[in-house]
């Protein structure tokens, strides 16, 4: 008969096993894992301690490169333990924050240099619990990983936050370094517990983020924040939220930046997003539009949103050198969310007369007003040709959305609302109320009923400022 099945070889050991299969298997471990191999057996200690296991550790978490490696004159795993000793709590967002804040140094080092001679140099440890310790308060972790990165920058213009420009209003935002963030820090009804994250010298506009959840807000959200200006309580803000974490926000504003979403204009940062279907060519001319809200214009109580669009307009190089021509008139069409339409026709654009010939480029900016969350424009210019001065023709402007941010209410008007619904109801225990609170009441949604004209003077609510010459 056959040898027996069932007759045990000899036992398994690792000390048995050729150390080449072992490095492999070694190579797919984490760095927790890895470093629990250093205690399991003498041979797993050695084999865990080959240098190369924790090259692509430092480089996945550290973004450690050969060059400052070779700098350091250490192992890799000397490298990966001294750094995770001082960096360790973060290691979850310290590779996506380095890697923003390197893409943007360099991207910003072609284009503005000086901004980039803005930034302040890293904050340690100590400084942080300082900090902590000063407004009472934790701060989140990937703010704080930041900040160990680079301590924001100094009170300068432009701001690396980004920068808006019209005729009569300029903004331009710098992140805050930790010191000045941790003064700026709120306990006042309205803004409790917020810290900001940007300041404007020029507007007074901030960025703030929650650190705790109350007032309607989430923990670590980050917003703009609005007076409600149909309210007698100051602690009424409402909110226009621009990210849901400090790591959201930042390396999402990062990359508008370094992929040209954003356009650099005047060795500044403009916030200006740019659709790119909202093109449209007629014959050699190409008209594009991109777009902004302004926080800092805008309010929610009375509903008031203000937007502005920097228009571009461009003939083609290739066109004949008779097809130079120049801009007479406007024509827009202006639909908000209600369908509601505004028909605007004026002569040039910002009181200009462009001529526009093969190659040249005219832009210009203007803005508009809703008092919906949201609408569009379109329309067409009209030029003359200037060698065939009876021929006229237009040129069609692509349709383009305006959307405002998500925002929410203040919380001082839910309650004062729900107060009015129950003195209002003879049956109390059939109270009604509005479940989506961040809702904006029909009857306020609008600025041009003589209802909201009577109700401001009554209060005496100063009007919507930074208006500026609109639909140009």
């Amino acid at each position: 008969m056959a040898a027996s099945l069932d007759m045990e070889g000899p036992a398994l050991s690792l000390e048995l096993l050729p150390t080449d299969p072992l490095l492999l298997i070694l190579s797919f471990l984490d760095y927790r894992d890895l470093m629990s191999c250093c205690y399991l057996s003498r041979r797993l200690n050695q084999l865990s301690s080959h240098d190369p296991l924790w090259k692509r550790h430092c480089k996945k978490y550290w973004l450690i490169s050969e060059e400052e490696k070779n700098q350091r004159n250490q192992s890799w795993k000397a490298i990966f333990i001294s750094t995770y000793s001082d960096l360790g709590r973060y290691i979850q967002y310290y590779a996506t924050l380095k890697k923003a804040w390197d893409d943007l140094e360099k991207y910003l080092g072609q284009r503005c240099p000086r901004m980039i001679g803005s930034l302040k140099e890293s904050v340690q440890e100590e400084d942080l619990d300082a900090v902590e310790a000063q407004i009472g308060c934790k701060l989140p972790d990937d703010y704080r990983c930041s900040f160990r990165i680079h301590n924001g920058q100094k009170l300068v213009v432009p701001g690396l936050m980004g920068s808006m420009a019209l005729s009569n209003h300029y903004r331009s935002e710098d992140l805050l370094d930790i010191d000045t963030a941790a003064g700026g820090f709120q306990q006042r009804l309205g803004l409790k517990q917020c810290l900001p994250l940007t300041f404007c010298i020029h507007t007074g506009l901030s960025q703030y983020m929650a650190l705790e959840s109350v007032e309607g807000r989430n923990k670590y959200e980050i917003f703009y924040q609005c007076p409600d200006q149909m309210a007698r309580n100051p602690s009424a803000i409402d909110m226009f939220i621009t990210g849901t974490s400090y790591l959201e926000w930042f390396t999402s504003y990062v990359n508008k930046v370094v992929t040209g979403g954003y356009p650099i204009i005047r060795d500044q940062i403009f916030r200006y997003v740019h659709d790119k279907e909202c093109v449209a060519t007629t014959g050699d001319i190409t008209v594009s539009v991109s777009t902004s809200f302004l926080p800092e214009l805008s309010s929610v109580h009375p509903p008031h949103y203000f937007f502005t669009y920097r228009i571009r307009i461009e003939m083609s190089k290739d066109a004949l050198p008779e097809k130079a021509c120049q801009l007479d008139s406007r024509y827009w069409r202006i639909t908000n969310a209600k369908g509601d339409v505004e028909e605007v026709q004026g002569p040039g654009v910002v009181g200009e007369f462009p001529i526009i010939s093969p190659g040249r480029v005219y832009e210009y900016t203007s803005c508009t007003t809703f008092s919906t969350t949201s609408g569009y424009m379109e329309g067409y210019y009209t030029f003359h040709c200037l060698y065939y001065k009876d021929r006229f023709f237009n040129v069609t402007i692509p349709r383009f959305h305006m959307v405002c941010p998500t925002f929410k209410v203040s919380t001082a008007r839910i309650v004062s609302k729900i107060v009015r619904c129950s003195f209002s109801c003879v049956n109390f225990d059939r109270i009604e109320t509005n479940h989506n609170e961040y809702a904006v009441d029909e009857e306020e949604d609008s600025t041009d009923t003589d209802e909201y004209e009577d109700r401001r003077r009554v209060l005496d609510i100063p009007a919507p400022s930074g208006r500026c010459p609109r639909h140009t």
